[in-house]
């Protein structure tokens, strides 16, 4: 028995083209013999199959998956009577955002539309209960009408499932240009650190760069849990100082200061305004310089991570929706 390829056949469904290959999963685009539509089928690896952490985490992903019903999400769609693990969604016509970001900093009012449907979809996602835990721009389809598609929930927490424990399930816990510092310092994370992550990407879509520089990954997470961000004017001077305020809200260091909810954070984007406020504490701290030190040590230690900088190259078609890392 070998891994899938394209051309092969897997119940109902013949694997036309493979859209992403990560160290856990193939992405198929496939063509459902029966519907005679297009779908995505993720598909894990064989070696994958038999390791009972990896079966309870693609099990929750698609237990997820299956639970939601919003525009701005992908969806599952139902595949009874298979013969192997695997997943199947919607076939979704577009681009990841990352492709469009290559280019620098997208225009204003796209910039905008994206950001609204970006937390719209955030707001549906907790609302059931539902944390992402890896909003970037990998994880974001930007199809030809500007409507999104959030995908990949392989790290998701579910507020209403049986606990367990961090480490069984998590080895990757994020992307760390994306990553809210209280996640880099071990904390599980919750609605603010993806609140956290989408401010990111806006900040990104907005100015074409990111909010801490380009640094090696230890001195990032090291100024992520130590430094504020720079604003979003250090990059694009003019940009609207109201704008630059409710990012900057969202990626504040501590997670106390963010909106509240991602509801909050809809709000500000569609009517922004600058607020009377003191300046961001440069100096405050939340933890000594050697606990800091500990903690990214720490992090270092057991985080497995997809570093954003370091990104496959962009299929030249259509990608399905399920790119990112199971």
């Amino acid at each position: 028995m070998r891994d899938l390829a394209a051309g092969d056949h897997l119940d109902r469904y013949l694997l036309t083209d493979v859209l992403a290959r990560t160290a856990m999963a193939t992405v198929f685009k496939g063509h459902d013999t029966r519907a005679g539509a297009p779908v995505c089928l993720k598909v894990p690896l064989l070696e994958r199959e038999s390791d009972l952490v990896f079966h309870e985490r693609f099990k929750r992903e698609e237990r997820i998956t299956e639970r939601l019903d919003h525009e701005s999400i992908v969806r599952a769609l139902p595949a009874p009577d298979k013969s192997r693990m695997y997943m199947v969604m919607e076939y979704v016509d577009g681009r990841s955002l990352r492709s469009l970001l290559e280019a620098g900093a997208l225009p204003r009012e796209q910039a905008l539309f994206i950001a609204r449907q970006l937390v719209e979809a955030l707001v549906y996602l907790h609302g059931q209960g539902i944390v992402h835990r890896d909003v970037k721009p990998e994880n974001l389809l930007v199809r030809p009408d500007g409507r999104i598609k959030l995908l990949d929930f392989g790290i998701a927490l579910d507020r209403s499932a049986r606990r367990l424990t961090w480490s069984k399930l998590s080895g990757t816990i994020g992307t760390p240009d994306y990553m809210a510092p209280e996640q880099i310092t071990g904390r599980r994370g919750d609605e603010r650190s993806d609140l956290y992550a989408a401010g990111v990407v806006i900040y990104e879509m907005l100015t074409g760069a990111l909010p801490y520089p380009d640094v090696a990954p230890h001195t990032l997470l090291r100024l992520k849990v130590s430094e504020e961000p720079r604003p979003l004017t250090f990059h694009v001077p003019d940009l609207d100082p109201a704008l630059d305020a409710v990012v900057g809200k969202a990626i504040a260091r501590a997670a106390r200061d963010r909106y509240p909810s991602a509801v909050a954070f809809l709000a500000a984007l569609e009517r922004p305004e600058a607020p009377v406020r003191a300046a961001r504490p440069a100096a405050r701290r939340s933890f000594t310089a050697g606990l800091v030190t500990a903690a990214v040590l720490a992090a270092l230690a057991g985080l497995t991570w997809m570093s954003a900088r370091a990104r496959p190259a962009e299929p030249e078609r259509p990608l399905g929706p399920a790119a990112g890392q199971p």
